[in-house]
């Protein structure tokens, strides 16, 4: 990804500022990532990755999509914390769009703008730890721990499947927790 130093832009898109909190202690004294070449720049012009924190709300949506357009390619994306991962608590109210996946499909289908890499960080708030390793892993100094893997249920036959509930029917019927009382019906 990006072997230089990584100027990050700061992007709070609806969040209750638990998570910027985070951002910024992580810059603090005791953690401080600008020994490591991770600096906060004012512009995202200037920056070569985004942090986003909380949900996309739809007031923040346009200003997102400018703040987005304005990194310069090659450009990473840091989703920091439950809401920007996946939209939080807040995922299905009425005025939020969810987290940076929504985002990403609405930016596919509408705007035809391919989503950056990415580095979900979640957490509510996220520790300063994880986040400084999610930059680690996002400026390509460390391999992800956890790779996705995919696991794909073997489908049964509809008989085998009959033939299963069959035999859980009948033997629920000997235990004493059975309720003869229930109408069951065989198919």
């Amino acid at each position: 990804m990006i072997k230089k130093s990584l100027w990050v832009f700061h992007l709070n898109s609806g969040s209750c500022n638990g998570c910027d909190i985070e951002v910024l202690n992580i810059f603090a004294p005791r953690n401080d990532v600008e020994r490591l070449g991770i600096k906060l720049v004012g512009s995202p012009r200037h920056a070569d990755a985004i942090a986003f924190t909380g949900p996309i709300t739809r007031e923040c949506f346009p200003k997102v999509v400018d703040a987005l357009t304005a990194v310069p390619d090659p450009k990473v994306v840091l989703a920091i914390g439950a809401c920007a991962c996946g939209g939080g608590i807040w995922y299905d109210t009425y005025s939020v769009i969810g987290g940076v996946k929504e985002l990403y499909k609405i930016l596919r289908e509408e705007y035809n703008i391919k989503p950056p890499a990415t580095v979900f960080i979640p957490g509510c708030p996220p520790k300063p730890e994880a986040i400084i390793y999610g930059v680690a892993v996002a400026r390509g100094m460390l391999e992800k721990k956890q790779r996705k893997q995919l696991y794909i249920e073997p489908e049964k036959s509809v008989a085998e499947e009959k033939a299963r509930l069959e035999s859980l029917l009948m033997e629920a019927e000997k235990t004493r927790h059975f309720l003869p009382k229930l109408g069951v019906r065989r198919v």
